[in-house]
């Protein structure tokens, strides 16, 4: 007998029984979320508004960089709130109800493959630039960008939806085939990336001739490798957590390990905004730009 969304949600919450040893797993998250979430918004908030002044970026480059911003603002201001009240739920041994267990997951998945999404395609975007070169803003249009945006964000809503009418093992399926395809495509393009880089950097040396303008598309590139690679680091526990469940079934180790390695997935909205910060110089100056131009305002009224 097939068992229906809420009882295979079940076996990942931890027991009445449980509690006490899960007391302390519990505090640490919500105190660990509650920091997170507020670093998230405040972060992802000033790169927003640093990437809109940022004139230098490539406007494709842009609008990817802002849908990514936007997701990981959207996992500050709600998911990670709606994590740690379920966190005190569970310290206070009540019982989560199943509209609210299938409303978690709908908002988690939505930003969840709105963010792989995202990355996917600002990947997917330096390769071409890298690749297509001159011909790249003619068939990379800023209209066309803004089409891949919206796509990505209705796919999102809709892959987070399909909880509420496919089967669970259908909906496995489909999110597995999708995020292997999708993290096979990044891995792909990276390492086209990193031999037509290779390949360029010999030709230059041959001729002797340098070439900013491509030497800056391989910074750009470098910049959002570190998003994918760090995006990894970050989901990666996550999975492997949730594949060891399924195979083996839960038990409190695996538990408290599921609880912490969330946490650390929602600690990626916060480590974005520092990766662009730290990689890319032109969202530096503009972030110091604005914070030097807040501290001024700060003094001024206080005078």
């Amino acid at each position: 007998m097939k068992k229906s969304f809420c009882e295979l949600l079940q076996q990942y919450y931890p027991k009445r029984s449980e509690a006490d040893d899960f007391y302390s797993t519990f505090v640490a998250n919500c105190v660990f979320n509650s920091f997170l979430s507020y670093t998230a918004i405040m972060l992802n908030v000033l790169t927003i508004h640093a990437i809109r002044k940022t004139p230098s970026l490539p406007k494709t480059l842009k609008i990817l960089l802002l849908s990514l911003a936007v997701s990981d603002v959207g996992v500050g201001l709600l998911l990670q709130p709606f994590y740690s009240s379920l966190l005190v739920k569970w310290s206070q041994q009540n019982n989560v109800s199943c509209n609210t267990a299938k409303a978690f997951y709908i908002i988690a998945h939505l930003f969840f493959n709105s963010s792989f999404s995202n990355v996917v395609a600002v990947s997917v975007d330096r390769f071409l630039a890298i690749h297509l070169h001159l011909r790249y803003q003619e068939l990379v249009t800023h209209k066309r960008i803004v089409i891949v945006v919206i796509s990505i964000w209705l796919f999102s809503a809709f892959s987070s939806l399909m909880v509420l009418w496919l089967p669970s093992d259908i909906r496995s399926l489909f999110i597995s085939i999708v995020a292997g395809v999708c993290l096979f495509v990044t891995t792909l393009v990276y390492i086209k990336i990193y031999l037509a880089v290779r390949r360029h950097k010999n030709q230059i040396q041959a001729l002797q001739v340098p070439n900013s303008n491509f030497a800056s598309l391989i910074k750009s590139a470098v910049s959002t490798f570190w998003v994918f690679f760090v995006f990894l680091v970050c989901y990666l526990p996550l999975l492997i957590c949730l594949s060891v469940l399924a195979i083996y079934g839960p038990n409190i180790a695996l538990n408290r390990t599921l609880l912490f390695s969330c946490t650390l997935v929602f600690v990626n909205s916060s480590l974005n905004p520092v990766i662009y910060c730290w990689k890319m110089r032109h969202i530096r100056q503009a972030i110091m730009t604005i914070l030097r131009n807040m501290s001024w305002h700060k003094k001024r009224l206080s005078r």
